[in-house]
């Protein structure tokens, strides 16, 4: 049994990462899939999948990035913010600045879950879920 299913999700892509593999299958739930859109849509990851299967909520399967050149992939790291034991929420003022702006934070807010420029830009606050750089 998973306690913190965001932590289990970045470790699988962390460890897919470091074992160079093309795809990896994470078991689904909503947040996972709005925080696989967010890598998505800001270029860490080539493509997505969301398949059922015996489980309630399916899996996620993500095709990852890597250079064509380097072969190094596109996420260099992915960090969990705020944990089961210890909350970190910031207001919107506060946003917190990944890599000098390189790097994006995740924030589960009232209004959805978002980016660290989104959640500004919009004023609201929220949870600091990630950071992906």
């Amino acid at each position: 049994m998973v306690t913190d299913p965001i932590a289990d999700y970045l470790t699988r892509m962390r460890n897919a990462l470091a074992a160079n593999h093309r795809i990896v299958e994470i078991p689904a739930s909503n947040l996972k899939k709005r925080i696989t859109e967010i890598l998505y849509s800001k270029g860490y990851i080539l493509k997505y999948k969301f398949e059922p299967s015996d489980n309630k909520q399916g899996v996620i399967k993500v095709a990852l990035k890597y250079s064509a050149t380097t072969k190094l992939p596109a996420i260099r790291g992915l960090r969990r913010i705020s944990k089961p034991g210890l909350r970190r929420f910031v207001r919107s003022e506060d946003m917190p600045r990944v890599m000098n702006g390189l790097g994006v934070a995740i924030i589960s807010t009232n209004k959805g879950v978002m980016t660290d420029k989104e959640a500004k830009a919009q004023n609201v606050g929220g949870e600091v879920l990630c950071y992906i750089y």
